[in-house]
């Protein structure tokens, strides 16, 4: 990357909950721009709430909880990340990002901290006008860490280097992220509420997700959004 970055972010104490769904399902929530990636015919959708540090370049940094709810698409065939939310504790952040990088992110009050072993979580939406939005659970790791194998679910869902979003005109963008491979250890999550995809129309199966726990990610470099070409058609891709 020749271009400066101009965040550096740490995330910890990191929860991947997917569940299966169908890309009938979730293709009419993604713009038409992207393509809808899939992993054997199948479409996940995720959340991930962590504790996240951030420093602009040259800037202190900003410490606040988060928690996203995302799918996966890629744009002339580079894999990336799409969210449909983004919930986080700091004002500040909240409205940084909704201003340059175009994302939807909401104010919510949320908790992130260890508690006898397990992860608490805590988050309800408090954003001015926005459809409201809680998760209540508690997750931990049940194994060892390592590194995803090449090709594995894990790996498709996680090693994604990218985001993907839209401004208000609908001109597509992508923002390039890069840090150390991901260290995941299999995990255990018990959630008592959960409405964060109802704003978007979507219900959850009732399977147990998918879970995976990332103790620490150091150095995540994020660099400034860049224009996709308008010239790319979008089709779905299957793996």
């Amino acid at each position: 990357m020749t271009r400066p970055w101009i965040l550096v972010q740490t995330w910890k104490n990191l929860l991947f909950a997917h569940w299966p769904v169908s890309a009938a399902q979730l293709r009419p929530l993604v713009p038409s721009r992207f393509d809808l990636d899939t992993y054997e015919g199948q479409a996940w959708i995720g959340l991930v709430p962590f504790d996240i540090a951030i420093r602009p370049r040259g800037l202190v940094p900003l410490h606040f909880f988060e928690l996203n709810v995302r799918t996966y698409v890629s744009f002339s065939r580079r894999p990336g990340v799409y969210f449909f939310s983004l919930d986080a504790s700091s004002r500040l952040a909240v409205r940084m990002a909704r201003r340059w990088f175009y994302l939807p992110y909401f104010d919510a009050g949320i908790s992130v901290h260890p508690a006898g072993g397990w992860v608490e979580c805590a988050s309800r939406r408090q954003h001015p006008r926005a459809p409201e939005a809680q998760l209540h659970l508690r997750y931990r790791p049940t194994g060892p860490p390592a590194v995803p194998d090449p090709g594995s679910l894990a790996d498709w869902l996680t090693a994604r280097y990218c985001l993907y979003t839209t401004d208000p005109a609908g001109a597509a963008y992508r923002c390039d992220i890069s840090h150390p491979p991901w260290l995941l250890q299999p995990a255990e999550a018990e959630i008592t509420t959960n409405t964060m995809t109802a704003p978007i129309g979507l219900d959850l199966p009732t399977s147990p997700p998918l879970l995976h726990f990332s103790r620490r990610v150091s150095r995540v470099l994020t660099w400034n959004l860049e224009a996709c070409p308008r010239s790319v058609q979008a089709e779905e891709r299957i793996y």
